[in-house]
């Protein structure tokens, strides 16, 4: 991915130097997702690496914090790139297709552990967007995670992370997020789920559609990355992530969608570029 040299959001919120979870931090605010050594990678990204920190002989969120190595300085440029490219791709977006101005959400850097209106979080939970403060939460060490225990590597998967991210604040400005998860409150388990699983596909669509724009914007994509990101599509769908923790895949228990389903519409979003298009909630095939 070509990224070094473009602007760079001054929407970032960089917490890394005073991160820690502090005592009683929770991740329950998001979803009923419980305590933080649930360790759920994000509420809205869904992967549980639980069997694969216990593998590893880990199973407990360490508070870490402290000094910015060299390795932290550049991934938190990266993700600045790609927020200011989000930014003006949805700005224009929202200018042609919805007809107002796109209000850009904050991206909360830290390191270890942090707290949001939504709940706490830890680089084992991590990322996850806030409707309460419309900001997005990433330790960039789940970079390494989703590259080396997850087998989606590549700087486009962890570009398609944050575009998954600000996908969601898309559907929290168009109202759609907040009249999504009202529902879920007042429905079944199962009915919860897959609601859930529909707001997760059309935030992967979105990000197809934002894919589309930057690379007719900025010529970003190198030969590859769409391979990149859809793998990592792929990498987090419900079935794979429940086969890879030794489980049978159980639809009714899906969240987020299969690895077909999100492969599938990030594809529909690249090659639709529309909002439109990735109206997840009026098909009856998902």
């Amino acid at each position: 991915m070509r990224w070094k040299g473009r602007r760079s959001s001054r929407n970032i919120e960089d917490r890394r130097m005073q991160s820690g979870m502090g005592r009683g931090g929770k991740a329950g605010g998001i979803g009923g997702v419980g305590i933080i050594a649930v360790l759920v990678i994000g509420y809205f990204l869904g992967v549980d690496v639980t069997p694969l920190l216990q593998s590893s002989g880990g199973g407990q969120v360490a508070s870490q914090g402290g000094e910015i190595t060299e390795a932290d300085k550049q991934a938190g440029e990266f993700v600045s790139v790609v927020l200011g490219d989000t930014e003006e791709v949805w700005a224009e977006i929202f200018n042609d297709q919805v007809g107002r101005p796109y209000k850009p959400a904050t991206l909360v850097l830290f390191k270890g552990g942090t707290q949001s209106p939504c709940g706490g979080a830890s680089g084992a939970s991590g990322p996850f967007y806030c409707p309460a403060d419309k900001k997005a939460y990433l330790d960039t060490e789940f970079f390494t995670t989703l590259s080396r225990r997850m087998g989606a590597s590549g700087d486009f998967a962890a570009a398609y992370v944050v575009a998954h991210e600000i996908a969601h604040h898309v559907q929290n400005e168009l109202g759609i997020l907040g009249q999504a998860n009202k529902i879920r409150q007042q429905v079944s388990q199962a009915e919860s789920n897959a609601i859930s699983v529909r707001i997760e596909l059309q935030a992967d669509c979105l990000s197809g559609v934002w894919a589309r724009y930057a690379q007719a914007r900025f010529n970003s994509l190198e030969k590859g990355d769409l391979k990149e990101a859809i793998n990592a599509a792929k990498q987090i769908g419900d079935d794979t992530l429940q086969r890879n923790a030794g489980r049978r895949p159980n639809p009714h228990s899906f969240t987020h969608g299969t690895s077909e389903q999100r492969q599938r519409w990030f594809t529909t979003g690249y090659e639709k570029a529309t909002v439109q298009g990735c109206d997840t909630f009026s098909t009856d095939r998902l």
